[in-house]
């Protein structure tokens, strides 16, 4: 059993209110970022500065939370609460838009799951719950990690699984350590061995013990960073700031 932990850290708080959005930005966003290629992460860079001009103006980003909902009723499947397959039906008649992407979060994170579920009998509780905003190392962001799901099993043992919902690009598996070796960073306190990455559409799974770190995830992490930061710039430029 892992013990409980102490409140979150934010060692580099100060500060940061005036970095740009890339330099502010949930992990799973800017590995999505890092990731695209090609026109692909142009779009997903042009909307990240649109978003980032509209909360200098004073207003909201575009798009609202798409993925918030699909997860909290995705927790809420995990400790019995609510079933996923009817949450899922009624977050659609709700809002037709997420016919899309919510029947595909569901049907891979059932198929994680229930993988994972026949494990055991024993109830699955909440395990208390994990957040951070934190520089890693050699990268010059503040990057947030929230939304993680904290499980403690039948067996008094703690899991904490950090989602990633986007369709694209799927994890790959170096994307998949590099998850793994920023959640080691931002959580110190607990085991390594209870962190997974789940890429929620496929159903797929990334924990040290299949994934092992090879000692350059800080190199690649930073270097993929670097190149986005830049593009991120020079696409700024183009709207005047």
């Amino acid at each position: 059993m892992i013990a409980l932990l102490q409140p979150n850290r934010q060692p580099c708080s100060e500060g940061w209110e005036g970095y740009l959005s890339l330099q502010s930005i949930h992990l799973r966003k800017l590995l999505k970022i890092m990731y695209l290629e090609g026109g692909a992460r142009i779009t997903a860079l042009r909307q990240d500065i649109r978003d980032d001009i509209a909360r200098e103006q004073g207003g909201e980003a575009g798009g609202g939370d798409f993925y918030g909902p699909f997860w909290r009723d995705a927790k809420d499947h995990v400790f019995g609460i609510t079933d996923l397959r009817d949450q899922t039906r009624i977050r659609i008649e709700a809002n037709p838009g997420r016919a899309n992407l919510y029947p595909r979060l569901r049907d891979g994170f059932l198929l994680w799951w229930d993988r994972r579920r026949r494990w055991t009998n024993r109830p699955f509780v909440p395990a208390e719950g994990i957040k951070n905003t934190t520089r890693l190392h050699g990268i010059d962001a503040a990057v947030k990690f929230e939304n993680i799901l904290s499980v403690r099993d039948g067996n008094d043992e703690d899991h904490f699984v950090y989602p990633y919902w986007f369709p694209d690009p799927e994890v790959s598996e170096e994307m998949g350590r590099l998850v793994l070796w920023s959640l080691c960073q931002a959580f110190p306190a607990v085991d390594p061995r209870e962190l997974r990455a789940l890429d929620v559409i496929r159903g797929q799974t990334f924990s040290l013990d299949r994934n092992p770190l090879r000692g350059d995830e800080a190199e690649v992490f930073a270097r993929r960073f670097d190149l986005a930061l830049r593009q991120w710039n020079a696409l700024r430029a183009q709207y005047g700031g």
